[in-house]
């Protein structure tokens, strides 16, 4: 009599972005036109060798450039097409576009104390529970189309990642963001049995090309807190 097949768990491997070309120090956020640095191709094709013999069934990626510029070669030779998907997108701030280097003047400028009023939620941003209601239905969905034993892979950014797990963890979304286990080109992978989230796993497969001071993201205010 054969034996059923061993049904195993769902995964969902959600990937931060490769290192960004940001020389100037801008909070680019949404804003269209930035690219993966070398370095940070150098880290999307180290993520195609480590996901070179997993067997993916699905590809998503956040619409922007740097996110699409990551999963490229993880998707090539696969035959599967990248679905872009909105809720995987960077959240929305509202110091986008300002520059955040040393000696920087956007936080001494009186026209943006207001935005720093409340950091729980945070007042300068889009609210952390949506950002992590729209990453798990995004999960959740890749998780039933995949199915038992299936795989689906999903490049999106620092914050919503790392909400996301705040949230399957069941801890407080309120942060650090410079304490955030989130590295670009970084791989944080949620199991599933059915339709319930049971473990939360990390790896840095591009551990050895992070370079000191890129922080990405993530923008200190030099004052006890950070900004993403």
């Amino acid at each position: 009599m054969k034996k059923a097949p061993q049904v195993g768990p769902t995964l969902v491997h959600v990937v931060r972005h490769g290192e960004v070309d940001n020389p100037r120090g801008v909070l680019y956020g949404r804003l269209p036109g930035f690219h993966l640095s070398g370095n940070g191709r150098a880290m999307a094709e180290r993520l195609a060798e480590h996901f070179a013999d997993v067997p993916l069934d699905l590809l998503v990626s956040s619409p922007l450039t740097r996110a699409q510029e990551t999963i490229a070669p993880i998707a090539a030779g696969r035959g599967l097409e990248v679905v872009l998907d909105e809720r995987v997108i960077e959240a929305s701030n509202k110091f986008e576009g300002q520059m955040f280097v040393r000696d920087s003047n956007a936080l001494k400028d009186p026209r943006n104390w207001w935005l720093l009023r409340n950091p729980m939620v945070p007042s300068w941003g889009e609210p952390y529970v949506q950002v992590v209601a729209r990453m798990h239905d995004a999960i959740h969905d890749a998780a039933r189309q995949v199915g038992e034993n299936g795989q689906a892979l999903i490049v999106s950014h620092q914050l919503p990642i790392w909400v996301a797990r705040l949230g399957a963890e069941g801890r407080r979304l309120v942060h650090d963001p410079r304490r955030r286990q989130c590295t670009v080109g970084s791989v944080t992978t949620f199991q599933f049995r059915g339709d319930h989230i049971t473990g939360v796993s990390y790896a840095e497969p591009c551990r050895d090309l992070l370079r000191p001071g890129v922080k990405g993201d993530t923008i200190s205010t030099g004052s006890g807190s950070s900004i993403s």
